[in-house]
C-alpha cells in the first residue's frame, strides 16, 4: 500500500449562532484544515484540526507521496495529517486506531464542553446548553471584562450537582500576588471549579510549585516550556494537557511518560468530531489520560462527519469501526471549503467599573487600570454592536479618534 494523494482543504464550518451575540466575530476559531489522504488500493484517510493561521503548503508534505502509511507510526508531523495516517492505516488492518496505539486500558472518557468569552448570563447559557447535551465538565477562559466571581455564582445557580468548571487563566501576565487570593476564594466558596489551568506562566516554576503547595484546586499545565517532564520532576503542576501541538506521536510519548510517573493526563484536541475521535482513541491506551478530553464539536453548527460522537451522563465512548471510526462526508468538506470570513461588524466594548463610570472602547481593561486580570471586581462588560443609532456613531467616532474613555 502506498500513498498516491494528499490533499489539505481549509474549511470554515458556522460557529454556532448562540455566542455570537457577545462576539463581534467568530474569525479566530472558525478556519480549521482538513487533510485527505488517499492510497493506491483506494484507502482514504481524514484528519480534522483548528487552524488559527494560514493552511501549510501542499508541498510541505509531498514527503508522504509513494510512501507505505505504517512508515509514519508515532509520527509527529502536523497533527491533521498524522490523523489521516491513522484512520488509513487503521481501516486498512480493519480495526480502530488505537490498535495500532497501544494496549487498551478503558472503553470511554469523560467529556468536557467549551466557550468563548462570554458575560456571566451568557455562561449561564452555556452551561445549561452543555447540560442539557450530556456534559459534566465546562472550559472556559476567563477574561479581563469579566468578572470570575460574577462568572463562577452565574454557574453555580444553573449547573445539575456534579458538573465541574475547568477555568483557564491563560498564563502570562500574572502573578502570584493576584493569583493565590483568587484561587483561595474559589476553593473555599466554589466547589464547582474543578481545575484550574495555567494559573501563572510556564516560565515561573518556582511560583508554580508554591501555588501547587497552598491550593487544593488540581492545577493544570498546556504547554510545558521545558517539555513537560522536567515540570513534573519539579512538581509544577497536579494535571498534564497533551494536544495537537505535538502531533499524534508526541502525544502519545508524553502520555505514557505521565503515565509512568502516575500524573493524570488532560487531551485537547481543537476541531471537530474527527479530532473528538483521535483524542478518545489515544485516551484508551494511556493509562493516566482519565481527565476530561477538550474538543471544539460543540461550538459548531456545521461539522465534515455525518453524525457526532454523543456524550452520555458525561462521558464518550471510543469509536470500534476501523481507523477514527467515524464517517466523513466529502461532499460538505467541500461545501465548508467555499465558505469565506465572517466580516467583523463595527462594534464598542463597554465595560461599567465598580464604581459606576463607564468605559468606552477598552482594548485592554489591565493597560487601564495598570493591574492584572481579576485585580478589579464588580465590573460589568457588554458588546455594543452598530445599531444605527446617533449614540453609537457619536462614541464609536470618538473611540477611534482617541481611544478608550471613562464618563460619569
Amino acid at each position: 500500500m502506498k500513498i498516491v494523494n494528499v490533499e489539505l482543504f481549509h474549511i470554515r464550518p458556522r460557529f454556532n449562532t448562540r455566542l455570537l451575540k457577545h462576539l463581534p466575530n467568530s474569525n479566530d476559531v472558525d478556519s480549521r484544515m482538513v487533510t485527505k489522504i488517499t492510497t493506491d488500493n483506494g484507502i482514504v484517510g481524514y484528519g480534522d484540526y483548528d487552524l488559527p493561521v494560514a493552511a501549510p503548503p501542499l508541498s510541505k508534505f509531498e514527503y508522504l507521496i509513494g510512501r507505505n502509511p505504517f512508515d509514519f507510526l508515532n509520527t509527529t508531523t502536523d497533527i491533521s495529517v498524522g490523523m489521516a495516517l491513522y484512520d488509513v492505516m487503521g481501516k486498512y488492518l480493519e480495526v480502530p486506531a488505537y490498535k495500532l496505539m497501544g494496549q487498551k486500558v478503558r472503553e470511554g472518557l469523560t467529556m468536557c464542553a467549551w466557550s468563548r468569552r462570554v458575560p456571566p448570563e451568557g455562561f449561564a447559557e452555556e452551561i445549561q446548553r452543555a447540560a442539557a447535551q450530556g456534559y459534566m465538565w465546562f472550559k472556559m477562559h476567563t477574561g479581563e471584562m469579566y468578572d470570575i466571581f460574577e462568572q463562577t455564582r452565574a454557574a453555580e445557580e444553573v449547573a445539575p450537582p456534579g458538573f465541574r468548571i475547568h477555568y483557564d487563566f491563560n498564563g502570562a501576565g500574572r502573578t502570584a500576588g493576584t493569583v493565590m487570593p483568587i484561587i483561595a476564594e474559589l476553593q473555599s466558596k466554589h466547589p464547582i471549579v474543578g481545575v484550574i489551568e495555567d494559573a501563572l506562566p510556564a516560565s515561573d516554576h518556582a511560583g508554580w510549585r508554591s501555588l501547587r503547595g497552598r491550593s487544593r484546586i488540581p492545577l493544570a499545565m498546556q504547554v510545558p516550556r521545558l517539555g513537560g517532564i522536567q515540570e513534573a520532576l519539579q512538581g509544577c503542576a497536579d494535571i498534564y494537557m497533551i494536544g495537537g501541538w505535538d502531533g499524534v506521536g508526541g502525544m502519545l510519548s508524553q502520555g505514557m511518560a505521565y503515565g509512568r510517573a502516575n500524573i493524570q493526563v488532560i487531551t485537547q484536541l481543537v476541531g471537530g468530531t474527527l479530532g473528538k475521535a483521535l483524542a478518545l482513541h489515544m485516551a484508551a491506551v494511556l493509562p493516566t489520560a482519565t481527565g476530561h478530553s477538550i474538543n471544539l464539536d460543540d461550538q459548531y453548527d456545521d461539522d465534515i462527519t455525518t453524525a457526532q460522537i454523543p456524550v452520555v451522563e458525561g462521558f464518550s465512548r471510543v469509536p470500534e469501526a476501523p481507523g477514527l471510526g467515524v464517517e466523513v462526508d466529502d461532499a460538505a468538506i467541500r461545501r465548508l471549503a467555499a465558505n469565506t470570513r465572517t466580516p467583523a461588524p463595527r462594534c464598542i466594548n463597554v465595560v461599567v467599573l465598580p464604581g459606576g463610570r463607564t468605559a468606552y472602547g477598552v482594548s485592554s481593561l489591565r493597560q487601564l487600570i495598570g493591574g492584572e486580570e481579576a485585580s478589579i471586581r464588580g465590573h460589568r462588560s457588554h458588546l455594543w454592536k452598530d445599531d444605527g443609532s446617533p449614540e453609537f456613531e457619536k462614541i464609536y467616532e470618538r473611540v477611534q479618534n482617541s481611544g478608550a474613555f471613562i464618563v460619569d
